[in-house]
């Protein structure tokens, strides 16, 4: 295939299905390729993504999000005024230093490896009790009924929404996320975002007000103690950073546990190495991270004119940092396209990298070795029930399985 034919794969569905043979071709011929469909350049080499990652000064986080409706015309614009303002305040995923740094120190006491550490016995009672609910039935939906459940479950804990609220939350992050990943979304989407936006944020002002007039020892309790000693976080920074934790918080592990499923029970020698060899558990996780990253893009917003890859970015235009494409990149993996549990100095990108390294990577961890481990001995005997991957081609920003059901 031609550089110059690319353009419209680049937004099709089998892309999302299956992107690599593209980012390949991509990443050997032209690096930092500019998509007029996605709306912005890509990036697949390795070391030039770490670029993107270090200097903050030229590949920006603040702003990034909100630029997906200046693509609209302008009589249309005003109709998303509400997911304008939302994405023009900053928050921990859309800000630079300074402004990033004081976020991430209100929320980094609760995302510790200490602190982490301290949530494993409830993980693996979350992880009992979903499994105990599927035992007897001789099979299940693996995303729906344990991949999407047991995060989405672990982090309304942590933040302190009721349990009768989590699938409300669960279905507003989906539709908040589909816009990602593209610069000129659909209007339906970027309509289906908004008005999920709207919803969450009333939830979380509505919790809030209740977390004032009975303050908790949650996450969101920390952020409203947090935002009421004054010069640290303003009501709108506390409103914006809840609504990113929430959404953020499960989907990276929801992917995670259901693509390292899919790979495990995909070929049967790897699950039955799983099974002779548990101490292999926290490497495959790794190996899982970087052969199926969970975000395979992640833009940045260019601050001023600079150059990468022998290409002249300029000031406003969108970056994508192509994850999945550096975490096969063979210049710093040996045999990137083999999944390989043994795999030593498995330095993926999949947590990203430098200042903005996801805070919740350490979680995401401890929930996959909880989880793994629990699968391979409740359920010995797993295997796919149809050989081929139903990925979710809505989303660009998250790779993702809608389904996958299994047999015990």
């Amino acid at each position: 295939m031609t550089l110059s034919s690319l353009d419209q794969v680049l937004v099709s569905d089998a892309f999302v299905a299956d992107p690599y043979p593209v980012l390949r071709q991509l990443r050997a011929e032209q690096p930092v390729y500019w998509s007029e469909s996605i709306g912005g350049w890509l990036v697949t080499r390795f070391d030039d993504v770490m670029v993107t990652f270090r200097i903050t000064d030229h590949y920006s986080n603040e702003g990034r999000l909100g630029k997906a409706i200046a693509y609209l015309p302008p009589e249309t614009r005003p109709r998303f005024a509400a997911f304008e303002d939302h994405y023009r305040t900053p928050s921990l995923l859309h800000s630079d230093p300074p402004t990033h740094t004081r976020l991430r120190v209100l929320v980094r006491d609760t995302f510790t490896p200490r602190a982490i550490a301290a949530l494993e016995p409830r993980i693996r009672a979350i992880v009992t009790d979903l499994l105990d609910d599927v035992d007897g039935a001789g099979g299940m939906d693996a995303i729906e009924d344990f991949a999407a459940a047991l995060p989405a479950t672990v982090i309304a804990e942590i933040f302190g929404v009721p349990e009768a609220d989590r699938v409300r939350f669960v279905a507003w992050s989906d539709d908040i996320l589909a816009f990602q990943g593209v610069n000129k979304p659909s209007v339906e989407t970027l309509e289906r975002a908004q008005d999920a936006l709207v919803l969450l944020r009333a939830y979380l002002e509505e919790m809030i007000v209740e977390h004032r007039r009975t303050p908790r020892d949650d996450l969101l309790g920390r952020l409203v103690s947090a935002e009421e000693a004054g010069d640290r976080l303003s009501a709108e920074e506390l409103v914006n950073t809840s609504v990113t934790l929430l959404v953020a918080g499960h989907e990276t592990t929801r992917s995670l546990i259901g693509n390292g499923l899919y790979l495990l029970l995909s070929d049967p020698a790897r699950w039955q190495l799983l099974l002779d060899e548990p101490a292999l558990v926290k490497p495959a996780i790794e190996e899982m991270l970087r052969f199926e990253s969970p975000v395979p893009r992640q833009p940045r917003l260019m601050k001023t004119d600079a150059e990468l890859g022998g290409q002249r970015l300029r000031q406003g235009e969108m970056v994508y940092q192509m994850l999945n494409a550096a975490n096969r990149d063979p210049d710093h993996f040996s045999e990137p396209e083999t999944f390989d549990m043994r795999r030593q100095g498995n330095r993926h990108l999949a947590f990203g990298n430098g200042i903005h390294f996801c805070l919740g990577a350490p979680l995401a961890r401890l929930e996959g070795e909880v989880a793994f481990p629990a699968l391979l001995s409740r359920f010995p005997g797993m295997r796919l029930v149809e050989p081929d991957p139903d990925w979710d081609v809505g989303k660009r920003n998250s790779r993702l399985l809608r389904t996958l059901p299994v047999e015990f």
